[in-house]
């Protein structure tokens, strides 16, 4: 699985095991449709086991620590099962040890996927997998959403109480002489509640029944509204601006095609204005759009794309050596190639000094939907040939 797919369960009860090269804490959380738990008693870890539907077993450091969900005893009202980890070891980060998760069917152990987070750095903590209900029926999904701050980060923004260590206790001071008494001064007013902690950036996902959206990095939007998808012709218009009021910017706009396992199938740039049998088309260079100045534009026609193209990455390249810090209002934005009514958009705020950014991702769903995922990494590459491999790593 790739980060944001999803399957459906063929069984009522699945079992997700994690593995990586050191020892982890995994764990679970039971969450309702506004993303919390309901009490502690909903999250489930070494300590607390066992909850409803929901059953922690340690591998003991031999073999995986596994959660296993039966759909038949979920109660009511929740909604979401998410499964969790981080390493044993104090303070660690998953840079370089980069944990899978197997979900298998709990009855004969058979393998119904498995998923490896890409890109992992500075996370102390992740939410791995998640085991949800949609339109009746549970399903997977490949999340590998980070946390710098461990599992106490996780549990908070799910809404468990994390009881903070008790100071040490003061030394008892000798008697202090008795001293005369002072006027009493009028009691201070309580100070008011702590604001509750911000989301990850980008963390959640949405539709498109409010209309237009305007995406964060990292945030994921569903291409459905009203429950069906919206449309199977698309527009992915890219432009940018030069910083500065500098000279002109010339950058190459480029979508790569990839299969399930992360393959690279074919990529259309400027060079190959048409791929995978005309279903993906570059409208070459300088191209104006409808109100928004794109500079090149990329139709996708996703009822036409073979059943083995599953992820489509859109970059942007300086092949004249150009860094991006010399360019302002790079933005990338998704039409209804139909009507040109424009249906996602995403900003890029910051710059770096390469060459080349990842601008976004679509990901087909198992149900046939697909996703759009705003990125914003920046990599050292001129052309799309030196985007293959980090476009498939963001995948």
């Amino acid at each position: 699985m790739t980060p944001g797919s999803n399957i459906p369960l063929p069984t009522t009860r699945v079992t997700v095991d994690v593995t990586a090269p050191v020892r982890l804490d995994v764990s679970s959380l039971l969450l309702t449709a506004d993303g919390k738990v309901r009490s502690d008693d909903d999250f489930i870890f070494y300590n607390q086991p066992t909850g409803p539907g929901v059953t922690y077993r340690s591998g003991g450091g031999t073999t995986p620590d596994s959660i296993t969900v039966d759909t038949t005893a979920v109660p009511p009202g929740i909604e979401k099962i998410v499964v969790t980890a981080s390493p044993d070891a104090a303070g660690q980060s998953f840079q370089g040890i980069e944990p899978t998760a197997t979900i298998r069917n709990a009855t004969d152990s058979s393998v119904l996927a498995t998923f490896t987070p890409p890109q992992l750095g500075t996370e102390t903590a992740l939410v791995i997998v998640e085991i949800y209900l949609r339109n009746g029926a549970w399903k997977a999904r490949a999340v590998g959403q980070g946390y710098a701050n461990g599992l106490a980060g996780i549990a908070t923004d799910f809404g468990v109480s994390v009881e903070e260590p008790a100071p040490a206790p003061t030394p008892v001071a000798a008697p202090a002489p008795v001293a005369q008494p002072t006027p009493v001064q009028p009691p201070v007013p309580p100070a008011p509640p702590a604001a509750p902690p911000a989301p990850p950036l980008g963390a959640g996902k949405i539709n498109l029944d409010k209309g237009r959206v305007s995406l964060q990095k990292n945030q994921t939007v569903s291409l459905v509204k009203g429950g069906r998808p919206l449309l199977s012709q698309v527009k992915m218009g890219l432009g940018w601006e030069p910083a500065f009021r500098g000279k002109d910017i010339d950058l190459d706009a480029s979508v790569i095609a990839y299969g399930p396992q992360r393959n690279h199938i074919d990529s259309c740039y400027f060079g190959k204005l048409s791929i995978v049998n005309g279903a993906i088309k570059h409208s070459g260079d300088n191209l104006t759009g409808e109100g928004g100045g794109d500079d090149e534009v990329i139709v996708v026609d996703l009822g036409r794309l073979p059943q083995e193209v599953t992820g489509l990455v859109f970059t942007v390249n300086s092949f004249s050596g150009q860094k991006f810090t010399e360019v302002a209002k790079a933005y990338c934005r998704l039409l209804d190639a139909a009507t040109g009514e424009e249906l996602v958009r995403f900003d890029l705020t910051s710059a770096e000094a390469q060459t080349g950014v990842i601008m976004a991702k679509m990901i087909k769903q198992f149900s046939g939907e697909w996703e759009m995922t705003a990125i914003g990494d920046f990599v050292k590459s001129r052309t799309v040939r030196g985007m293959v491999k980090p476009a498939a790593q963001a995948l």
